[in-house]
């Protein structure tokens, strides 16, 4: 009887360390999750609060108002222009914003662009970086947070002057960052959302969205895809694995925008959406 009451208590311990053990493991991760949260909180309200301070809306004015002067300040072109030559310009609508560069560049003097996405999250500063590292972990203003802060690669042009730029930003799982760019994967997405927009200090530009693709990690940096001299190899790779149709039609001497950012198709993935700057 005592041998049985022996093992009666020893197996009560047990259980009562188990349970013990479990909850400490279950509040442990609690605690990780609601850390993690709260770094994702914090770091898109820096964001937020960056943009009501830095985006404003420009004045309104009639349709055709606006359509004119929105292509205008993409394309400005003499008035003693003739009109062939007038129409041989594209003219595209881009929204019009009012991005206080003076403003963003007191916060960090890499800002270098300001990237727009209508009907996704994506509504962010782009920073010129020096390397691959710094701005994956930093927000905009030197923040040390996860959500990091969408940067060019720092063998492009930073004023997008060059064939090639490529901007990387981090997947979230709430969505932010570059976490919209997963939507590009289906047909239906990209035909309601073709278009993006980008602001910088001297021109505006519409991006029209041409190709998305998947591609390991291990494989861009082999072929150099981020170097402007193999801009073509890289459309090319994009064509023959696009997600999606489009049709956008690439010339010589259109310059390349391409959005980076990591996928889940496999260890390493990488999902990259191309377009044209208009």
């Amino acid at each position: 009887m005592k041998r049985k009451a022996l093992k009666r208590r020893v197996l009560k311990v047990c259980i009562t360390l188990v349970l013990i053990l479990g909850l400490g493991v279950m509040g442990y991760a609690g605690y990780q999750l609601y850390e993690t949260d709260q770094t994702y909180r914090e770091g898109n309200a820096v964001y937020e609060n960056l943009n009501d301070r830095i985006k404003k809306s420009a004045p309104v004015h009639s349709a055709q108002t606006q359509t004119v002067e929105a292509t205008e300040i993409a394309f400005p072109q003499s008035r003693d222009q003739d009109q062939d030559q007038d129409e041989e310009q594209p003219r595209v609508y881009i929204p019009e914003f009012e991005i206080d560069f003076e403003a963003l560049r007191s916060v960090n003097k890499d800002a270098a662009a300001w990237l727009y996405a209508p009907g996704t999250v994506i509504d962010y500063p782009v920073m010129e970086a020096e390397d691959y590292y710094y701005y994956l972990n930093h927000l905009v203003d030197g923040t040390v947070n996860a959500n990091g802060s969408l940067f060019i690669d720092y063998n492009n042009a930073p004023d997008f002057s060059g064939p090639l730029t490529v901007i990387y930003g981090h997947h979230m799982k709430s969505g932010a960052m570059f976490g919209g760019l997963k939507g590009y994967k289906e047909q239906a997405y990209f035909d309601e959302n073709p278009y993006m927009y980008l602001y910088t200090d001297q021109d505006s530009y519409r991006i029209d969205l041409m190709y998305g693709c998947v591609i390991a990690a291990g494989q861009w940096s082999e072929k150099a895809f981020m170097y402007e001299e193999n801009a073509g190899e890289l459309m090319e790779y994009a064509r023959q694995n696009t997600t999606f149709q489009s049709n956008v039609e690439f010339k010589e001497g259109d310059r390349i925008v391409a959005l980076s950012t990591c996928s889940y198709e496999f260890n390493d993935a990488r999902y990259v959406v191309l377009g044209i700057l208009r």
